[in-house]
């Protein structure tokens, strides 16, 4: 649901930021709705995208855990915009459609490594507000990971939080390409338009 008309330019009223659009284009398959709002402000586009970049570019973990982190954070604040974006984004990453539709019950399923449990465990409870994530997720994450994964892994639940609030505040038309996939892929979740 649109609840403000912030964000309703076509791109080509951007022309200025047309070859960040392409870059972004280029990475997702399509250009983010949330992109053309904070068009309204370049440097916040530009920004945003500079920190995405660097977020999503980790060293130290995989873009499929990446999404899949991005994907909890999304499910526990509740932002149907971001799930429809990070479901997507984990298939295009390879992760298997039967892994995201059973991402809700992840600690009971064969789908996910140890690794990958305290990672969604973290992503599920950061995601939140209040945040409930506790020095035990951290205890639980350094028997699989260094400090520099643990930053990225906290990293991608932060970008996702603004994400989540930027788009349910907003209200950001969900896309094309996104909207298919979840509407093949993600009614075993109980996702809705």
């Amino acid at each position: 649901m649109t609840y403000s008309h912030i964000g309703g330019e076509p791109r080509e009223s951007f022309k200025d930021l047309e070859e960040t659009f392409k870059v972004i284009e280029s990475f997702m398959g399509y250009l983010p709705n949330s992109h053309l709002s904070m068009a309204k402000n370049p440097n916040l586009n530009h920004g945003f995208s500079a920190l995405a970049s660097t977020i999503f570019g980790s060293k130290h973990l995989g873009i499929d855990l990446v999404n899949l982190i991005a994907l909890a954070s999304s499910l526990a604040s509740g932002c149907k915009y971001c799930q429809a974006h990070t479901s997507h984004g984990a298939s295009k990453a390879g992760v298997s459609p039967d892994k995201i539709t059973e991402i809700l019950k992840y600690n009971e399923s064969d789908q996910f490594s140890a690794s990958e449990k305290a990672t969604l465990d973290l992503a599920f409870a950061a995601g939140v507000t209040p945040n409930a994530s506790k020095k035990d997720h951290f205890v639980e994450l350094q028997k699989h990971f260094n400090d520099e994964a643990i930053i990225d892994i906290v990293a991608v639940i932060a970008l996702f939080g603004f994400l989540n609030r930027w788009n349910d505040t907003l209200g950001t038309v969900l896309e094309d390409v996104p909207k298919e996939f979840v509407e093949k892929e993600l009614q075993p979740l109980g996702w809705n338009k």
